[in-house]
Protein backbone atom coordinates (compact mmCIF):
# COMPACT_ATOMS: atom_id res chain seq x y z
CA UNK A 1 0.00 0.00 0.00
CA UNK A 2 2.78 2.17 -0.20
CA UNK A 3 4.80 4.05 2.29
CA UNK A 4 3.59 6.88 4.63
CA UNK A 5 4.89 8.96 7.32
CA UNK A 6 2.85 7.26 10.42
CA UNK A 7 4.33 3.98 9.48
CA UNK A 8 6.56 4.03 12.52
CA UNK A 9 4.13 5.59 15.13
CA UNK A 10 1.51 3.91 17.51
CA UNK A 11 -1.48 2.22 16.39
CA UNK A 12 -4.66 5.15 17.52
CA UNK A 13 -2.35 7.36 15.87
CA UNK A 14 -2.27 5.87 12.65
CA UNK A 15 -5.73 5.12 13.33
CA UNK A 16 -6.69 8.49 13.02
CA UNK A 17 -3.89 9.82 9.78
CA UNK A 18 -2.99 7.12 7.68
CA UNK A 19 -5.28 7.49 4.73
CA UNK A 20 -6.39 10.91 5.74
CA UNK A 21 -4.54 13.41 4.53
CA UNK A 22 -6.10 16.73 4.57
CA UNK A 23 -7.16 18.06 1.12
CA UNK A 24 -4.90 19.65 -1.15
CA UNK A 25 -7.13 21.47 -2.46
CA UNK A 26 -9.31 22.81 0.41
CA UNK A 27 -7.29 22.51 3.38
CA UNK A 28 -9.87 20.24 4.51
CA UNK A 29 -8.84 17.81 7.86
CA UNK A 30 -11.61 15.33 6.46
CA UNK A 31 -10.79 14.25 3.06
CA UNK A 32 -13.34 14.38 0.63
CA UNK A 33 -16.20 11.72 -0.05
CA UNK A 34 -15.33 10.86 -3.91
CA UNK A 35 -19.10 9.59 -4.82
CA UNK A 36 -18.73 8.80 -8.12
CA UNK A 37 -19.12 5.87 -10.42
CA UNK A 38 -16.55 6.85 -13.62
CA UNK A 39 -13.75 9.58 -13.96
CA UNK A 40 -12.95 11.97 -16.40
CA UNK A 41 -9.94 10.63 -18.82
CA UNK A 42 -8.13 14.07 -20.08
CA UNK A 43 -6.53 12.55 -22.92
CA UNK A 44 -7.18 9.49 -24.85
CA UNK A 45 -5.56 6.34 -24.80
CA UNK A 46 -3.78 7.70 -21.03
CA UNK A 47 -6.30 7.02 -18.23
CA UNK A 48 -5.04 8.22 -14.66
CA UNK A 49 -4.64 6.18 -11.60
CA UNK A 50 -8.54 5.74 -11.18
CA UNK A 51 -10.92 4.62 -14.28
CA UNK A 52 -14.31 3.30 -12.43
CA UNK A 53 -15.72 3.19 -9.24
CA UNK A 54 -15.61 -0.42 -8.98
CA UNK A 55 -12.14 -0.83 -9.72
CA UNK A 56 -10.70 1.74 -7.03
CA UNK A 57 -12.36 4.79 -5.87
CA UNK A 58 -9.70 7.51 -3.76
CA UNK A 59 -11.81 6.79 -0.66
CA UNK A 60 -11.94 3.27 -0.44
CA UNK A 61 -8.22 3.46 -1.53
CA UNK A 62 -7.58 5.87 1.58
CA UNK A 63 -9.52 2.94 4.24
CA UNK A 64 -7.25 0.05 2.61
CA UNK A 65 -4.29 2.03 3.46
CA UNK A 66 -5.57 2.49 6.91
CA UNK A 67 -6.79 -0.93 7.74
CA UNK A 68 -3.53 -3.08 6.18
CA UNK A 69 -1.55 -0.36 8.72
CA UNK A 70 -3.34 -1.54 11.88
CA UNK A 71 -3.64 -4.63 10.49
CA UNK A 72 0.55 -4.93 9.52
CA UNK A 73 -0.31 -5.93 6.04
CA UNK A 74 1.51 -4.25 2.54
CA UNK A 75 -2.21 -4.89 1.18
CA UNK A 76 -5.64 -4.90 2.17
CA UNK A 77 -8.77 -5.29 -0.16
CA UNK A 78 -11.68 -3.50 0.97
CA UNK A 79 -15.42 -5.35 0.19
CA UNK A 80 -19.20 -4.76 0.04
CA UNK A 81 -19.67 -7.01 3.26
CA UNK A 82 -18.19 -9.63 5.32
CA UNK A 83 -19.32 -12.43 3.75
CA UNK A 84 -18.22 -10.75 0.40
CA UNK A 85 -14.40 -10.78 1.79
CA UNK A 86 -15.10 -14.68 2.64
CA UNK A 87 -16.59 -15.65 -0.31
CA UNK A 88 -13.50 -13.56 -1.96
CA UNK A 89 -11.08 -15.86 0.50
CA UNK A 90 -12.44 -18.92 -0.83
CA UNK A 91 -11.85 -18.15 -4.50
CA UNK A 92 -8.80 -18.13 -4.19
CA UNK A 93 -8.79 -21.96 -4.37
CA UNK A 94 -9.88 -24.47 -7.36
CA UNK A 95 -12.58 -26.73 -7.33
CA UNK A 96 -12.01 -30.08 -5.37
CA UNK A 97 -10.13 -28.00 -2.76
CA UNK A 98 -10.50 -29.38 0.40
CA UNK A 99 -10.51 -26.82 3.56
CA UNK A 100 -10.58 -27.18 7.02
CA UNK A 101 -12.39 -24.74 9.44
CA UNK A 102 -13.74 -23.95 12.58
CA UNK A 103 -16.71 -26.24 13.94
CA UNK A 104 -17.76 -23.27 16.01
CA UNK A 105 -18.32 -20.60 13.21
CA UNK A 106 -20.69 -17.72 12.44
CA UNK A 107 -23.73 -18.57 11.08
CA UNK A 108 -23.26 -16.48 7.82
CA UNK A 109 -20.36 -18.11 7.17
CA UNK A 110 -21.91 -21.48 7.51
CA UNK A 111 -24.33 -20.60 5.05
CA UNK A 112 -22.28 -19.45 2.51
CA UNK A 113 -20.21 -22.47 2.97
CA UNK A 114 -22.37 -25.43 2.82
CA UNK A 115 -25.15 -23.72 0.94
CA UNK A 116 -23.42 -21.43 -1.73
CA UNK A 117 -19.43 -22.83 -1.77
CA UNK A 118 -20.01 -26.37 -1.63
CA UNK A 119 -22.09 -26.31 -4.65
CA UNK A 120 -18.74 -25.00 -6.55
CA UNK A 121 -16.70 -27.76 -5.64
CA UNK A 122 -15.10 -26.48 -2.42
CA UNK A 123 -15.30 -29.27 0.10
CA UNK A 124 -15.64 -28.03 3.95
CA UNK A 125 -14.42 -30.15 6.86
CA UNK A 126 -15.00 -29.00 10.56
CA UNK A 127 -12.52 -29.59 13.44
CA UNK A 128 -11.99 -28.41 16.34
CA UNK A 129 -9.54 -25.92 15.26
CA UNK A 130 -8.38 -24.96 19.37
CA UNK A 131 -6.54 -28.68 18.81
CA UNK A 132 -3.67 -28.65 16.34
CA UNK A 133 -3.93 -32.18 16.35
CA UNK A 134 -7.17 -32.34 15.42
CA UNK A 135 -6.42 -30.21 12.69
CA UNK A 136 -3.34 -32.59 11.28
CA UNK A 137 -5.89 -35.56 11.95
CA UNK A 138 -7.95 -34.22 9.27
CA UNK A 139 -5.31 -33.04 6.82
CA UNK A 140 -5.90 -34.72 3.04
CA UNK A 141 -3.80 -34.19 -0.11
CA UNK A 142 -6.67 -32.14 -1.34
CA UNK A 143 -5.97 -29.56 1.41
CA UNK A 144 -5.91 -26.02 0.65
CA UNK A 145 -6.89 -23.44 3.23
CA UNK A 146 -7.12 -23.75 6.93
CA UNK A 147 -10.11 -20.93 7.55
CA UNK A 148 -10.54 -20.20 11.49
CA UNK A 149 -12.50 -18.10 13.35
CA UNK A 150 -10.66 -17.41 16.88
CA UNK A 151 -11.93 -16.29 19.36
CA UNK A 152 -14.88 -18.37 17.77
CA UNK A 153 -18.92 -17.28 17.43
CA UNK A 154 -20.26 -17.29 19.87
CA UNK A 155 -18.67 -20.22 22.38
CA UNK A 156 -15.17 -17.65 22.29
CA UNK A 157 -12.94 -20.97 21.82
CA UNK A 158 -9.15 -19.75 20.77
CA UNK A 159 -6.98 -21.37 17.82
CA UNK A 160 -3.45 -21.13 18.67
CA UNK A 161 -2.48 -19.10 15.70
CA UNK A 162 1.33 -19.57 15.55
CA UNK A 163 0.86 -23.26 16.23
CA UNK A 164 -1.31 -23.99 13.49
CA UNK A 165 0.47 -21.45 11.18
CA UNK A 166 3.78 -23.20 11.73
CA UNK A 167 1.47 -26.40 10.71
CA UNK A 168 0.56 -24.59 7.08
CA UNK A 169 3.78 -23.11 6.18
CA UNK A 170 5.26 -26.82 6.41
CA UNK A 171 2.17 -28.08 3.77
CA UNK A 172 2.23 -24.82 1.89
CA UNK A 173 -1.32 -23.78 1.98
CA UNK A 174 -3.19 -20.68 3.16
CA UNK A 175 -4.09 -20.02 7.14
CA UNK A 176 -6.82 -17.51 7.11
CA UNK A 177 -8.08 -15.87 10.51
CA UNK A 178 -11.23 -14.15 10.91
CA UNK A 179 -10.59 -11.23 13.11
CA UNK A 180 -13.61 -9.41 13.67
CA UNK A 181 -14.15 -10.64 17.23
CA UNK A 182 -10.79 -9.05 18.14
CA UNK A 183 -10.05 -5.92 15.86
CA UNK A 184 -6.28 -5.34 14.77
CA UNK A 185 -5.99 -3.73 18.25
CA UNK A 186 -6.38 -6.70 20.34
CA UNK A 187 -4.59 -9.40 17.65
CA UNK A 188 -2.46 -9.31 14.63
CA UNK A 189 -2.91 -12.99 12.96
CA UNK A 190 -0.09 -11.80 9.86
CA UNK A 191 2.14 -11.63 13.06
CA UNK A 192 1.73 -14.92 13.92
CA UNK A 193 2.12 -16.63 10.96
CA UNK A 194 -1.39 -16.41 8.72
CA UNK A 195 -1.53 -15.66 4.93
CA UNK A 196 -5.07 -13.76 4.91
CA UNK A 197 -7.17 -11.80 7.48
CA UNK A 198 -10.02 -10.54 7.42
CA UNK A 199 -13.04 -8.91 9.11
CA UNK A 200 -16.25 -8.17 9.30
CA UNK A 201 -15.97 -3.75 9.17
CA UNK A 202 -19.15 -3.75 9.92
CA UNK A 203 -18.44 -4.37 13.49
CA UNK A 204 -15.85 -3.17 15.69
CA UNK A 205 -13.82 -1.23 13.21
CA UNK A 206 -16.61 1.05 11.84
CA UNK A 207 -18.35 0.90 15.52
CA UNK A 208 -21.08 3.03 15.27
CA UNK A 209 -23.70 0.56 13.54
CA UNK A 210 -24.35 2.41 10.30
CA UNK A 211 -22.41 0.75 7.78
CA UNK A 212 -21.73 -2.73 6.33
CA UNK A 213 -18.18 -4.22 4.91
CA UNK A 214 -15.46 -6.81 4.99
CA UNK A 215 -11.88 -6.11 4.75
CA UNK A 216 -9.32 -8.62 4.01
CA UNK A 217 -5.30 -8.42 4.55
CA UNK A 218 -2.58 -9.84 3.46
CA UNK A 219 1.34 -9.61 2.89
CA UNK A 220 0.99 -11.62 -0.31
CA UNK A 221 1.15 -9.51 -3.63
CA UNK A 222 -0.26 -11.96 -5.93
CA UNK A 223 -2.98 -12.98 -3.45
CA UNK A 224 -3.61 -9.04 -3.24
CA UNK A 225 -3.93 -8.99 -6.61
CA UNK A 226 -6.32 -11.56 -7.55
CA UNK A 227 -8.39 -10.54 -4.60
CA UNK A 228 -8.57 -6.87 -6.29
CA UNK A 229 -9.14 -8.63 -9.49
CA UNK A 230 -12.36 -10.92 -8.19
CA UNK A 231 -14.03 -7.94 -6.72
CA UNK A 232 -13.78 -5.99 -9.82
CA UNK A 233 -15.40 -8.90 -11.60
CA UNK A 234 -17.83 -9.67 -9.58
CA UNK A 235 -18.97 -6.14 -8.19
CA UNK A 236 -17.94 -6.93 -4.74
CA UNK A 237 -16.38 -3.55 -3.62
CA UNK A 238 -16.99 -1.30 -1.01
CA UNK A 239 -18.81 1.89 -1.63
CA UNK A 240 -16.99 4.59 -1.62
CA UNK A 241 -19.91 6.21 0.98
CA UNK A 242 -19.50 3.13 3.01
CA UNK A 243 -15.62 3.53 3.05
CA UNK A 244 -16.00 6.91 4.02
CA UNK A 245 -18.33 5.83 7.42
CA UNK A 246 -16.11 3.13 8.13
CA UNK A 247 -13.32 5.50 8.39
CA UNK A 248 -14.57 7.82 10.46
CA UNK A 249 -15.04 5.11 12.90
CA UNK A 250 -11.39 3.75 12.34
CA UNK A 251 -10.54 7.03 14.33
CA UNK A 252 -11.75 6.28 17.20
CA UNK A 253 -11.07 2.31 17.29
CA UNK A 254 -8.16 2.14 20.25
CA UNK A 255 -10.48 4.05 22.56
CA UNK A 256 -13.88 1.74 21.94
CA UNK A 257 -12.00 -1.19 22.36
CA UNK A 258 -10.32 -0.06 25.37
CA UNK A 259 -13.54 0.77 26.49
CA UNK A 260 -15.26 -2.41 25.87
CA UNK A 261 -12.59 -4.81 26.71
CA UNK A 262 -12.74 -3.16 30.64
CA UNK A 263 -16.58 -3.46 30.55
CA UNK A 264 -16.70 -6.65 29.07
CA UNK A 265 -14.51 -7.89 31.89
CA UNK A 266 -16.39 -6.36 34.85
CA UNK A 267 -20.23 -8.55 32.90
CA UNK A 268 -18.28 -11.56 32.60
CA UNK A 269 -16.95 -11.76 35.84
CA UNK A 270 -20.70 -10.54 37.29
CA UNK A 271 -22.39 -13.36 35.37
CA UNK A 272 -19.66 -16.36 36.50
CA UNK A 273 -21.40 -15.28 40.17
CA UNK A 274 -24.68 -15.10 39.22
CA UNK A 275 -26.99 -17.97 40.25
CA UNK A 276 -29.21 -18.23 37.08
CA UNK A 277 -26.22 -18.16 34.93
CA UNK A 278 -24.94 -21.87 34.35
CA UNK A 279 -21.75 -21.04 32.46
CA UNK A 280 -19.78 -18.04 30.97
CA UNK A 281 -17.64 -17.80 27.93
CA UNK A 282 -15.20 -15.06 28.32
CA UNK A 283 -10.98 -15.75 27.24
CA UNK A 284 -10.44 -12.69 29.84
CA UNK A 285 -11.95 -15.15 32.71
CA UNK A 286 -9.12 -17.44 34.11
CA UNK A 287 -11.71 -20.42 34.14
CA UNK A 288 -11.45 -20.25 30.50
CA UNK A 289 -9.89 -22.97 29.85
CA UNK A 290 -7.83 -21.31 26.61
CA UNK A 291 -7.32 -18.01 29.59
CA UNK A 292 -2.98 -18.42 29.16
CA UNK A 293 -3.23 -18.61 25.02
CA UNK A 294 -5.31 -15.54 25.18
CA UNK A 295 -2.72 -13.68 27.04
CA UNK A 296 -0.23 -15.11 24.54
CA UNK A 297 -1.50 -14.00 21.39
CA UNK A 298 -4.25 -11.10 21.74
CA UNK A 299 -3.45 -7.51 23.81
CA UNK A 300 -6.71 -7.77 25.53
CA UNK A 301 -9.83 -10.03 25.84
CA UNK A 302 -12.51 -7.88 24.06
CA UNK A 303 -16.01 -6.98 24.31
CA UNK A 304 -17.65 -10.39 23.36
CA UNK A 305 -19.09 -12.21 26.40
CA UNK A 306 -21.63 -15.24 25.92
CA UNK A 307 -23.31 -17.57 28.89
CA UNK A 308 -26.06 -20.37 29.39
CA UNK A 309 -29.14 -19.61 30.87
CA UNK A 310 -31.30 -23.31 31.61
CA UNK A 311 -33.65 -23.33 28.88
CA UNK A 312 -35.05 -21.14 26.09
CA UNK A 313 -37.80 -20.11 28.47
CA UNK A 314 -35.33 -18.40 30.54
CA UNK A 315 -33.45 -16.96 27.66
CA UNK A 316 -36.90 -15.19 26.86
CA UNK A 317 -37.63 -14.18 30.24
CA UNK A 318 -34.48 -12.78 30.46
CA UNK A 319 -34.33 -10.72 27.05
CA UNK A 320 -38.12 -9.12 27.16
CA UNK A 321 -36.59 -7.66 30.29
CA UNK A 322 -33.38 -6.15 29.22
CA UNK A 323 -33.91 -2.56 28.79
CA UNK A 324 -30.18 -0.87 28.43
CA UNK A 325 -29.18 -3.65 26.18
CA UNK A 326 -30.43 -3.20 22.61
CA UNK A 327 -32.13 -7.03 21.57
CA UNK A 328 -30.47 -7.03 17.74
CA UNK A 329 -28.25 -8.97 15.58
CA UNK A 330 -24.62 -7.65 14.98
CA UNK A 331 -21.75 -7.17 17.85
CA UNK A 332 -18.88 -4.22 17.90
CA UNK A 333 -21.41 -1.31 18.13
CA UNK A 334 -21.19 1.52 20.41
CA UNK A 335 -24.32 0.22 22.06
CA UNK A 336 -24.69 -3.18 23.90
CA UNK A 337 -25.87 -5.35 21.38
CA UNK A 338 -27.38 -8.80 22.71
CA UNK A 339 -28.84 -11.65 20.97
CA UNK A 340 -30.01 -15.49 20.87
CA UNK A 341 -27.61 -16.98 19.07
CA UNK A 342 -29.59 -20.17 18.03
CA UNK A 343 -32.57 -18.14 16.70
CA UNK A 344 -30.72 -15.06 15.40
CA UNK A 345 -26.91 -14.98 14.25
CA UNK A 346 -26.89 -18.98 13.57
CA UNK A 347 -29.99 -19.91 12.55
CA UNK A 348 -29.30 -21.11 9.59
CA UNK A 349 -27.04 -23.84 11.23
CA UNK A 350 -29.03 -26.96 11.44
CA UNK A 351 -30.82 -27.51 14.94
CA UNK A 352 -28.73 -30.62 15.46
CA UNK A 353 -25.49 -29.36 13.77
CA UNK A 354 -25.72 -26.53 16.26
CA UNK A 355 -26.29 -28.44 19.37
CA UNK A 356 -23.43 -31.14 18.41
CA UNK A 357 -21.57 -27.90 18.23
CA UNK A 358 -22.48 -26.77 21.44
CA UNK A 359 -24.60 -23.66 20.65
CA UNK A 360 -27.50 -24.64 23.39
CA UNK A 361 -31.33 -22.92 23.40
CA UNK A 362 -30.16 -21.17 26.84
CA UNK A 363 -27.39 -19.86 24.81
CA UNK A 364 -27.44 -15.66 25.02
CA UNK A 365 -24.49 -13.66 23.55
CA UNK A 366 -23.59 -10.01 24.68
CA UNK A 367 -21.63 -7.37 22.83
CA UNK A 368 -20.62 -5.34 25.25
CA UNK A 369 -20.52 -1.40 24.21
CA UNK A 370 -19.23 2.16 25.34
CA UNK A 371 -22.74 2.91 28.03
CA UNK A 372 -21.62 3.37 31.87
CA UNK A 373 -20.61 0.27 33.17
CA UNK A 374 -22.78 0.86 36.07
CA UNK A 375 -25.81 0.95 34.10
CA UNK A 376 -25.22 -2.16 32.49
CA UNK A 377 -24.40 -4.18 35.07
CA UNK A 378 -27.69 -2.83 36.92
CA UNK A 379 -29.38 -3.82 33.99
CA UNK A 380 -27.95 -6.78 33.32
CA UNK A 381 -28.95 -7.64 36.90
CA UNK A 382 -32.60 -6.98 36.70
CA UNK A 383 -33.34 -8.69 33.50
CA UNK A 384 -31.71 -11.86 35.30
CA UNK A 385 -33.44 -11.14 37.99
CA UNK A 386 -36.90 -12.14 36.14
CA UNK A 387 -35.14 -15.52 34.84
Amino acid sequence: MGSDKFDHTGFATRAVHVGQDPDPTTGAVIPPLHATSTFVQFEFGKPGEYIYSRSANPTRTALERNLASLEGASHGIAFASGCAATDSVIRLLAPGAHVITSSDLYGGTYRLFEQVLRDFGIDFEYVETSDVATIQAAWRDETAMVYVETPTNPLMALTDIAAVAELTRERQVRLVVDNTFMSPYFQRPLELGAELVLHSTTKYINGHSDSIGGIVMTNDGADAERLRFIAKSVGAALSPFEAWLIQRGVKTLALRMERVDISARAVAEMLQQHPSVERVYYPGLPSHPQHELAKRQMHGFGGMVSFELADFDAVKRFLDAVQVCTLAESLGGVETLISHPASMTHASIPKAEREARGIKEGLTRISVGVEDLADLIADLEQALACV
